[in-house]
């Protein structure tokens, strides 16, 4: 877009957030697949389950995430926890685009590691986050879930970003469970990453919006665009640049910018 300068640019961005971040939202997108939860350990496993599957249509991806958690009997913490042979049966002839049973079946073993022997999913991805950032939570995430039992096909459904992945399923996890401003979308469950931390879930209507309003010059959606990205986000707001999403996701989507 030509012409449109910083302080125009932030005005549009925060009137977008104020109209998209608010509960309605919740009623179109699969992040309310995890509302339907109460318990903490709920909510972060359906989120991440959720976040997992999340490309293609919105609806797709609410249809499959609530047909996996009718599978875990609405129980997903429960279910990971205690899962045996028997109970993976359960999840025979899952398919979400090119995410099958099979690396559903491999997920969940993966999270069974995860809980029973470190201590569940924030404890990982904060002590990465200690290290090095989200850059660190998403690469230390990345090796103790392979190291739990990932091969093979399944491997290509966990973003490796010390290959340049933009890691968006990833980074929207992350968003859910870390950002906390009282308006009801998302969690805040975790407390040990700082929302001004988080790195920007970049799908394709983000990063058009970011090109068209002067925010993003990279052309490859990659990790080094996140990074372009996050980094001019902070600019306008250096302790959330991740409420933004809702107003680039907004305009993309919803506004046809």
């Amino acid at each position: 877009m030509v012409g449109i300068n910083q302080q125009e640019i932030r005005d549009l961005l925060i009137a977008k957030h104020d109209q998209y971040n608010r509960p309605e939202f919740i009623l179109n997108d699969p992040i309310q697949v995890p509302h339907s939860f109460s318990t903490r350990e709920d909510i972060e496993i359906a989120a991440f389950l959720t976040a997992t599957i999340a490309w293609g249509n919105r609806c797709s991806i609410i249809k499959s995430a609530s047909n996996l958690m009718d599978r875990m009997d609405r129980a997903p913490f429960d279910f990971i926890r205690s899962a045996d042979d028997q109970d993976m049966n359960r999840l025979d002839g899952f398919v979400h685009r090119t995410f099958n049973s099979t690396d559903l079946s491999c997920f969940v073993r993966s999270l069974q590691q995860i809980y029973l022997v470190h201590g569940g999913l924030e404890k990982v991805f904060t002590a990465g986050c200690q290290k090095n950032g989200v850059y660190g939570s998403l690469t230390h995430f990345r090796k103790v879930f392979v190291d739990s039992g990932l091969s093979g096909r399944t491997l290509k459904h966990v973003s490796d970003v010390e290959k340049g992945s933009a890691a968006k399923r990833l980074n929207l996890f992350l968003m859910w469970m870390v950002r906390h401003d009282n308006r009801g979308v998302h969690f805040g469950l975790w407390k040990e990453i700082s929302a001004a931390d988080l790195m920007i879930p970049l799908d394709t209507h983000v990063a058009r919006v970011a090109r068209s309003i002067g925010l993003l010059n990279r052309k490859t959606n990659d990790w080094q665009a996140v990074s372009e990205l996050t980094a001019a986000l902070r600019k306008l707001d250096p302790e959330d640049p991740c409420k933004f999403d809702f107003s680039l996701f907004g305009l993309g989507l919803f506004d046809h910018f």
